[in-house]
């Protein structure tokens, strides 16, 4: 029998077998963590009641599926994200663009807006702008919520493209602009394609980052997964089964995401 597991571990690949070692130390941790809090929660005279819960996540009636609060939430989650992700590409490329520009003005503004943003806290920026910026442009509060997370996101990502960037072979540069290519060009068909594929791990960190980072929107009164999570405790009293909800929910987007995008860095990475 040890012969026949020593052979059949030889013929397995080594990163299958890195990945099943992984994955068995990860729900080993995760067991003894989920443990832990049940065992703490039933020391507590916690009263478990998972039966009431389903009624927030989803319902049938007549036959017809309705989202419950908890689905409801996770669709603004998903929108707020969606849209911030989008802005903050473009924030954090503008920024970037800006730092290598020529114009020392141009340098020290987008200096100005890494610096401050990536030094100050998320949630202090939501308030600002909810309270201070909103009022002024007449902005709505998702949009007040979208801009501050994009503002926020936008910063780092910024960093991220003058990394990916400053790892494109100086030798291209010179390469391109000995063709004649303007430096528009030189940025959107040598140095960003490759920047962008350079920087797609760090990418998805900080799309990951940003999803979690969206529960602060909550402060502003949006309600999103969070948020209806609060309510329906505030209701109920279903601490730990609602929370473990909303944190099972969080935890497959950031996984899928994480899956997703390590698929793509698979199929087109390359070799610099």
């Amino acid at each position: 029998m040890q012969h026949f597991f020593r052979k059949f571990f030889h013929f397995i690949h080594p990163e299958t077998r890195f990945f099943a070692v992984d994955l068995a130390m990860y729900l080993a941790v995760m067991s003894v963590f989920l443990w832990s809090i049940f065992s703490g929660a039933e020391a507590s005279g916690y009263n478990w009641q998972w039966n009431r819960v389903p009624r927030y996540i989803f319902t049938f009636t007549d036959g017809t599926f309705h989202f419950g609060p908890l689905l409801t939430g996770l669709g603004v989650t998903l929108e707020i994200t969606c849209y911030s992700m989008v802005l903050a590409f473009l924030f954090g490329l503008t920024a970037v663009l800006l730092r290598y520009s020529k114009s020392i003005i141009a340098r020290y503004i987008a200096l100005l807006y890494v610096e401050l943003i990536r030094n100050t806290p998320l949630m202090l920026q939501v308030l600002i702008m909810y309270f201070v910026i909103a009022p002024v442009l007449e902005m709505e509060r998702f949009l007040s919520a979208v801009l501050a997370l994009a503002l926020f996101e936008g910063a780092y990502i910024a960093e991220i493209f003058r990394a990916g960037i400053g790892s494109v072979p100086k030798g291209q540069w010179e390469a391109a602009e000995s063709v004649g290519l303007s430096r528009f060009h030189i940025y959107r068909l040598v140095v960003l394609p490759q920047a962008i594929r350079a920087t797609l791990p760090p990418l998805t960190g900080q799309a990951v980052s940003l999803v979690k980072d969206s529960a602060l929107v909550s402060v502003i009164a949006i309600y999103d997964l969070t948020m209806q999570g609060q309510a329906i405790i505030s209701e109920t009293y279903l601490t730990f089964e609602i929370w473990f909800i909303v944190a099972l929910i969080y935890l497959l987007i950031t996984v899928s995401l994480s899956f997703v995008v390590h698929f793509l860095e698979k199929k087109y990475s390359y070799d610099f």
